[in-house]
């Protein structure tokens, strides 16, 4: 099986003045850091290229009369200017440092931030890669740019300036044959600095290629050797890998005749230079000194100009992560207090639904006309088919999406109009695949209930049937669990969400298949709990085992959209309709089971 991992990204744009404009914004809060780094780059620039003049200096004056009192000032004076120029250096690097760092960091919290308040609908259609690549190496692009790249390129720019400015005013015809070459050496830059780029936008690309491939068949790495298909996965890395280095040798080799050609060109410029300058000075034009300061400004003339031609690809790059990262910064909310929410602080937990529809794209119902009621306190099970929309249902209560038309309200208020903090802290919900964080058991635990004692924590603990199992670890509650606890068994990480949920002491618990994955044994514990905690809750339980909702106070069975059944059980398996069958089929695999 050939699998596509064409990133579909574009690793570069075009010149975009608004994101460019909107990029120095990021600058401002350190404007005063900025101007002192723009100090110093000039005061650094300066004290290097004063070195050819005082060079020159020597060779015309000093040397021919011997003045020994005045070599060892200029001699003085030009290790005073190394050494500012060294620490003018170190002072340049350590405040753009600084100032790239904050801006990281200003940058990487407003997304983190801003990421926080988007919807889920967002998150629906977006890997969790492809959002982590924007906080992370899109991130680090505009950095690159708004410190390194645009403060280098400006320091590039006050040194050519200040070099063309000093040629012209030692010797104005050497300078124009020096300048002669520029045509030349600016065709290159742009012309073969192109195809580099686009070489280089390749091997990205094959890179990315080749990063999918590694996630998803290391992700997939079960499912690879349960079929037996290590040798196929094999060839298909090989192809990538393939890919991947041909790119990369082909860039190398581009970017390789890139400098060369650069160097040749400002060799051929630097002959000339020597050679009109050496006729110059045997014809007594200029003096033996300034031919040897040209020749050290010449070299100083070519480096600013080789450094501005990389900053153009710097911008591009820039262009496209600034794309995607305010992409994602100019993504409104869906999900927003109105403009004076009401503040309810403590729930009863009625919940009704009237005539509500729904739908995750547009013209694809899920929901349609759905409407009950809840008294507080009900425990209330959903079923169904897979896709029927019972988990849509639990979705639209702690308003994690809007209704397109209809109502759910909560204690008679529609939720849209309850704050949304508020609304959401008086309410737990334990999933089937319960997201368990690094860190120890307790914090695990305490995640429902930041201020939790540690009697507290044990007591949920004890209600989820978790306290047994987690005082057997070797270090308790302390006992540390790696990423979505992959230390744990999955039984052990729904009790240990379990008991998350209770300690929040929610008004309104949701379970949605929490016990579809688990053992037979740890079943038992969470029936056990969930009876202990349901007691005086409203309760919503989607359950994928039906033996788990014999006692509910109500069984909505849904289908396509729609309520078509509602009762107890006996109510129910008396109607003999859809839920009285999906009894009968999951009696029979049971059946078939204990056979087996």
């Amino acid at each position: 099986m050939a699998r596509n991992f064409d990133q579909g990204e574009n690793f570069q744009q075009e010149f975009n003045k608004r994101h460019f404009i909107r990029l120095l914004s990021y600058l401002k809060p350190y404007t005063k850091m900025v101007v002192i780094t723009l100090v110093i780059i000039i005061a650094v620039s300066m004290s290097e290229l004063a070195g050819p003049v005082l060079i020159q200096q020597a060779i015309d004056n000093v040397l021919p009369e011997k003045d020994m009192s005045m070599l060892h000032v200029i001699g003085l004076t030009y290790l005073g200017l190394r050494i500012v120029m060294m620490i003018g250096a170190y002072l340049r690097t350590v405040l753009l440092n600084k100032i790239g760092q904050s801006i990281i960091y200003d940058l990487r919290k407003q997304l983190f931030d801003h990421i926080q308040r988007l919807s889920l609908r967002f998150f629906d259609g977006r890997p969790a890669g492809k959002i982590m690549v924007r906080i992370t190496n899109d991130v680090d692009n505009l950095n690159e740019l708004l410190t390194s790249g645009l403060i280098q390129v400006i320091n590039d720019v006050v040194t050519l300036l200040m070099t063309m400015g000093i040629m012209i005013i030692m010797s104005w015809r050497l300078a124009l044959f020096s300048f002669i070459i520029l045509p030349v050496l600016f065709y290159i830059a742009v012309v073969l600095r192109n195809y580099v780029r686009e070489s280089w936008r390749d091997v990205r690309k094959k890179r990315a290629n080749m990063n999918a491939f590694l996630q998803e068949s290391i992700s997939g790495m079960r499912t690879i050797q349960a079929f037996t298909q290590e040798g196929e996965s094999e060839e298909e890395f090989e192809e990538v890998n393939s890919e991947f280095t041909e790119s990369q040798i082909n860039a190398t080799k581009v970017s390789l005749l890139f400098r060369p050609s650069v160097e040749i060109t400002s060799a051929i410029g630097n002959c000339i230079v020597f050679a009109y300058g050496a006729y110059s000075v045997i014809n007594g034009q200029i003096s033996v000194g300034i031919l040897v300061a040209f020749i050290n400004y010449i070299g100083r003339f070519w480096e600013p100009i080789r450094s501005m031609s990389n900053f153009y690809n710097t911008v591009l790059v820039a262009m496209a992560s600034s794309e995607r990262v305010f992409g994602i910064l100019d993504t409104d909310p869906e999900i927003l207090n109105i403009s004076e929410p009401i503040t309810m602080e403590d729930i009863k937990g009625k919940v009704d639904f009237k005539n509500v529809f729904f739908e995750y794209d547009k013209d694809t119902p899920v929901l349609q006309g759905v409407s009950f009621n809840v008294n507080p306190g009900d425990t209330i099970a959903i079923v169904g088919p897979t896709g029927a929309g019972k988990s849509t249902i639990i979705n639209l209560i702690p308003r994690f999406y809007d209704v397109k038309d209809g109502e759910v309200t909560i204690d008679d208020i529609d939720v849209k109009d309850i704050e949304i903090d508020c609304l959401r802290n008086q309410m737990s919900i334990v999933l089937q695949d319960p997201l368990i964080f690094s860190g120890t058991v307790r914090d695990n635990i305490r995640y429902g209930k930041l201020d939790a004692t540690e009697e507290e924590i044990i007591t949920a603990a004890k209600i989820a049937n978790a306290h047994q199992f987690i005082s057997e670890f070797e270090n308790g509650y302390d006992t540390e669990v790696q990423e979505r606890g992959s230390r744990l068994s999955v039984g052990e990480r729904q009790l240990i969400s379990f008991a998350r949920a209770i300690l929040s002491d929610p008004k309104i618990l949701i379970l949605d298949e929490a016990t579809s994955s688990i053992d037979t044994k740890t079943e038992q514990l969470m029936q056990d709990a969930i009876e202990k905690v349901l007691e005086g809750r409203t309760s919503f339980v989607i359950a994928h085992r039906l033996s788990t909702i014999r006692k509910a106070d109500r069984i909505l069975v849904i289908d396509d959209g729609r309520i078509v059944e509602e009762g107890n059980h006996e109510e129910l398996m008396n109607l003999k309709g859809m839920y009285y069958e999906l009894n009968k089929v999951q009696y029979a695999r049971l059946l078939d089971a204990v056979g087996e």
